[in-house]
């Protein structure tokens, strides 16, 4: 996240690096100075629709409603600094639960792809055996009427021998 002039092109010169944002991770990782982002808004500046998502995310954004309420009088600086601590624990308690959710999501799938997995495999085992059991009862079958037609035909073969000998 930079701070540049608004007549500059987009990946052009910038004036000052106040932070990085990362959305390949879950949460999306944000390193911000925060100090130098609400001073940079404070001079005016005019963050855009995702830099201003990002401010927010991060509190920067209501920092400066409290402090504008400081400004006109409000209530003073130490109830904004209360009520921004307060906001802050909310925020970082939802984060912590989302984070903890996401983790508990990714061992449960993990569980359970694991579960399916040996149930697949156990599915497979047991067809295999159902089919080795079947080749093995046919041959078997194939070996017991191989023995059974060779007596036969051993018996049949002396028969016609015997004729052959006259």
């Amino acid at each position: 996240m930079v701070v540049a002039d608004s007549r500059a092109p987009r990946d052009g010169r910038y004036i000052e690096r106040i932070g990085s944002y990362n959305p390949n991770t879950n949460p999306a990782t944000i390193d911000l100075n925060v100090d130098k982002a609400l001073t940079w808004l404070g001079q005016g500046a005019q963050p855009t629709d995702t830099a201003r998502a990002i401010l927010s995310y991060k509190g920067v954004m209501m920092k400066k409603h409290l402090l504008e309420g400081v400004k006109k009088g409000a209530f003073d600086e130490a109830e904004a600094e209360r009520r921004f601590n307060k906001w802050m624990e909310e925020k970082e308690a939802k984060i912590q639960e989302k984070k903890d959710q996401l983790a508990g999501q990714k061992a449960m799938s993990k569980k359970e792809r694991l579960e399916q997995e040996a149930k697949i495999n156990a599915e497979r085992a047991e067809k295999i055996a159902k089919k080795n059991a079947e080749l093995a009862a046919e041959a078997e079958a194939a070996n017991a009427e191989a023995t059974e037609e060779a007596p036969e035909e051993a018996a049949e073969e002396g028969a016609a021998e015997e004729p052959q000998a006259e």
